[in-house]
């Protein structure tokens, strides 16, 4: 399809994890020179608009509705927004006319998928361990249904009868960062190893309060970058950082709070020795291909206990450490960065184990899916004409 690059609408957000494949891939096309009229299709309120604003995607919204396991006051609300969120997306597809669909997912993605689903074809994209409710949605209109493991096969096949495996897709950007860059931006030096603590975009507050009794003591054996979340969040960013103020400037040097590292992602992981962090599904996809030793914290109760599954691959290829939430006391952790940063052969055993779950070929896979699916379309059209 050199010659004529597919029409693609994008459909997918409500949480970076969601986002940050459907970016990957649409920076994989533009490598290839196969990226043809792109439009994106999300939530008036999800991270998506952001997100495809600043890859320069054109970007329309549509009324979405959180899908919920249980009762609650917002689910008559939300699901009166899913018809007219389907009504919506069928006008916008129908102007734009797209040869191929791409889902990755998140309940934002849903009414644009079942409007797509007599006018163009569609590959829906699972990025966890498990089949979240979306994209069991999703899988009812989708053609191909791709996953990101292995071990995730079998369940994708009880709904759809076309599963791939394609791996979870990481932008190339993050493969790029430089050491040096990143400890001349945070004023770190190369004498201690770092530790970066993140609990994702939004941080994760149970995690932020068990690093805080770690400090200062901690950092006579490492220095950490702490992503804390912005304050629409949690709070914890003004209060650590009062906290950093009472302590010498050496020490206040081996220690930086910081609400969202955007750009700099690479740099941080370039220059860290390792991580502690949620296992959302974007941040195991970069600790596996990056080959980056980490410790982590699953967020309790996520969806079909997802992270934890997540989690658990890195774990069981001995490239992390799974902790629940409940274990993962001041004291656990304490002593597990103590074990680690003091054997350096360790962690870079870990690093070289997670990288054999990784799937760095994960975008084009799912480029390769994308064309295929846009070039039968065509040929059955060309057929019945």
């Amino acid at each position: 399809m050199r010659d004529h690059p597919p029409r693609l609408v994008i459909c997918g957000g409500g949480t970076g994890g969601h986002v940050l494949p459907a970016l990957a891939v649409h920076e994989e096309l533009k490598r290839l020179g196969q990226l043809g009229d792109t439009l994106w299709i999300g939530g008036s309120t999800g991270v998506e608009r952001e997100a495809a604003t600043g890859a320069g995607i054109p970007f329309r919204a549509i009324p979405t509705g959180k899908f919920r396991r249980y009762l609650s006051p917002h689910t008559v609300v939300d699901a009166a927004r899913i018809p007219a969120g389907v009504l919506a997306a069928w006008n916008i597809l129908r102007d734009f006319r797209p040869d191929v669909v791409l889902s990755t997912g998140g309940f934002v993605s849903v009414p644009t998928v079942v409007a797509a689903a007599r006018q163009a074809p569609i590959l829906t994209h699972e990025q966890t361990a498990i089949v979240g409710l979306a994209n069991r949605i999703n899988a009812r209109f989708a053609d191909v249904f791709a996953v990101t493991y292995e071990s995730t096969v079998s369940a994708a096949s009880a709904i759809h009868k076309r599963v791939i495996v394609t791996g979870n897709p990481v932008r190339q950007s993050i493969q790029r960062g430089d050491a040096t860059r990143a400890r001349q931006r945070w004023g770190f030096h190369d004498d201690l190893p770092l530790v970066y603590v993140t609990g994702g975009a939004r941080g994760a507050s149970p995690l932020n309060q068990r690093i805080a009794p770690l400090l200062p003591a901690m950092l006579n054996h490492c220095q950490i970058l702490h992503q804390t979340g912005p304050p629409s969040a949690n709070d914890d960013a003004a209060r650590l950082e009062a906290k950093r103020r009472d302590w010498p400037p050496d020490i206040q040097s081996r220690y930086r709070v910081v609400e969202y590292i955007g750009d700099d992602l690479a740099d941080v992981y370039a220059a860290a020795s390792l991580v502690v962090g949620r296992a959302g599904a974007g941040t195991v996809a970069e600790l596996a291909v990056l080959g980056m030793p980490s410790i982590l914290v699953p967020l309790p109760g996520a969806g079909g206990d997802e992270q934890t599954r997540n989690a658990r691959i890195l774990h069981n290829a001995g490239g992390a450490i799974l902790l629940h939430q409940d274990d993962a006391t001041p004291e656990r952790l304490q002593s597990l960065l103590r074990q680690l940063l003091r054997d350096p052969a360790r962690l870079q055993t870990m690093g070289r184990r997670v990288r054999g779950v990784a799937r760095p070929d994960a975008a084009s896979r799912l480029v390769d899916a994308l064309l295929t699916l846009a070039l039968e379309s065509k040929t059955a059209r060309g057929h019945r004409s």
